[in-house]
């Protein structure tokens, strides 16, 4: 039996606030379920009612309720699958911080004569409450956040309110109302995650990789595994199993629209919440303002090899290229609830590379231009004991989005003897390739910043997978690689014609 101690643990809790239009369709309540299955790794600060373009005059904080007391027959049960120190809140807890947001839709809540609704008091008073930043995960429509800012506008300083705005973290399920936009532009200082896109026109947003292609068989057709998200696969593996599973309804459009959002702050060693170009299992996102004017991110597409052995390149599969393992751990969780026993469950493995502390975080490595790096993995363990596989990968696209000049080329590393070793060793590319400035020619003494990931499946039933990030500065100290070159494009830099006639053509 797994030792409690030897559980996976997670250093810092994010403070989470959702608010969701739940009861418009049956998504909210299954998204709703799969959230407080990860409460452990969460310090969750409210869960609102909203409305949304969908539902624009009502809201139905009773169906929160219905689940979190769901939750309460099994919290006993998860709090023995988990590490003493991230235990799950009490159900008390849970629903002392269940309100309503306005009644009302969009901007209306923003008109004169119009009472601060409870949710946005509620918001108010956790931002102000802590100094550490407050993710606000809107699932449905956005005027209870709208409503919070636009109260803080009108009775706190210009400092005071700029000053609450700098912990917001802002993660939308696109725009279901007419507040998401006026927040953008009203106040862009706002770290703000959110696809962009026509009014409604979701099927291009990054967020449907989650289960998009049950319902849009257009979606990366072959790419993603549909049978994880088919509803056999949930009715077998989550709303058969306990009190929790039964409250977990069956889907009429796509699977947990909203559960990207949280995904993304699921600490097991793949995403980082304050870097949205890393990728995670809630996608990846990058900045649509280089020039730091707008916190907006946006969408960003990954270059994936689906089921059926095609190359997929789509913002959507920056979500669903993780789908087995996301789907696996919500099944393997949902078995925590049946029993205390932690035999009859599996849990994550734990991972460490260099000596590392043992867990999520990302290791951080300088590694010279053309230098042999080393990367071991041998203290990395499974707290049930289950063999254990692994797996190494270079995520290229995070390095792609680093700098205001896209890298053109960000060089193929190998891995040897072979990627799928516990210790293996990287050749990092010379200098001329990963260091030099492609228009001008200079020698950088910092070049690419390169991602390998840790994959580490274990061998129980269902398979879990637990992550770590390798991020390696490279270096160049001696400027070595230079090119007594300028060249006034990229396209020349890489040796292209730009099609501009010659003096002599």
């Amino acid at each position: 039996m797994a030792d409690h101690n030897r559980l996976p643990v997670v250093q810092e809790k994010p403070r989470v606030f959702v608010i969701s239009d739940i009861s418009n369709e049956p998504d909210d309540a299954e998204s709703l379920v799969r959230f407080l299955l990860y409460g452990n790794e969460f310090d969750t600060q409210g869960i609102v009612a909203c409305t949304s373009c969908w539902m624009r005059d009502k809201v139905h904080p009773e169906d929160m309720i219905r689940i979190v007391e769901a939750y309460g027959a099994v919290v006993d049960n998860l709090n023995s699958h988990v590490h003493p120190e991230n235990q799950y809140p009490s159900v008390e807890r849970l629903l002392g911080l269940i309100k309503s947001g306005p009644a009302c839709y969009g901007k209306e809540a923003l008109a004169d004569g119009v009472e601060l609704s409870e949710g946005a008091s509620l918001l108010i008073e956790k931002l102000e409450a802590s100094d550490r930043p407050l993710w606000v995960l809107c699932w449905g429509g956005i005027n209870t956040l709208a409503q919070a800012l636009h109260h803080v506008r009108r009775t706190r300083s210009e400092e005071d309110a700029g000053q609450l705005r700098s912990k917001l973290r802002v993660y939308t399920i696109s725009d279901q109302d007419d507040t998401g936009l006026w927040i953008r532009v009203t106040f862009p200082d706002i770290f703000y995650i959110c696809s962009m896109h026509g009014w409604k026109e979701y099927g291009m947003a990054t967020w449907v990789g989650i289960s998009g292609d049950m319902l849009m068989t257009h979606m990366d057709n072959g790419g993603p595994d549909v049978t994880k998200v088919s509803k056999e696969w949930l009715k077998d593996n989550i709303q058969s199993v306990g009190p929790l599973g039964k409250v977990y309804p069956t889907p009429s459009f796509i699977m947990e629209g909203d559960t990207p959002t949280f995904l993304y702050l699921i600490q097991n060693g793949l995403g980082s919440p304050e870097n949205p170009h890393w990728g995670s299992w809630g996608g990846r996102y990058i900045l649509g303002d280089i020039g730091g004017a707008a916190k907006h991110y946006m969408d960003a597409r990954d270059t994936v090899v689906g089921k059926n052995g095609s190359t997929f390149v789509t913002n959507q599969a920056t979500v669903w290229r993780w789908r087995d393992a996301y789907q696996n751990d919500f099944a393997a969780r949902m078995q925590w609830t049946l029993s205390k026993d932690r035999k009859q469950a599996n849990h994550a493995p734990v991972i460490s590379v260099n000596g590392s502390a043992p867990g999520p975080q990302p290791l951080f490595i300088d590694a010279e231009a053309g230098d042999e790096l080393v990367l071991d993995a041998a203290g990395t363990y499974d707290p049930d004991g289950d063999e254990l596989y692994f797996r190494w990968f270079q995520y290229k696209e995070p390095t792609t989005a680093q700098s205001e000049i896209h890298w053109p080329v960000v060089p193929e590393v190998t891995f040897e003897p072979s990627n799928e070793s516990a210790s293996v060793r990287v050749t990092i590319p010379p200098p001329e390739i990963c260091a030099v400035n492609v228009l001008t020619g200079q020698a950088l003494e910092k070049g690419q910043v390169l991602h390998f990931v840790l994959e580490v499946r274990d061998s129980g039933t269902p398979c879990i997978t637990a992550y770590k990030r390798v991020v390696v500065q490279v270096t160049n100290n001696g400027l070595k690689g230079g090119k007594n070159k300028v060249y006034d494009t990229v396209t020349e830099a890489m040796g292209h014609s730009t099609g501009q006639a010659t003096a002599d053509g």
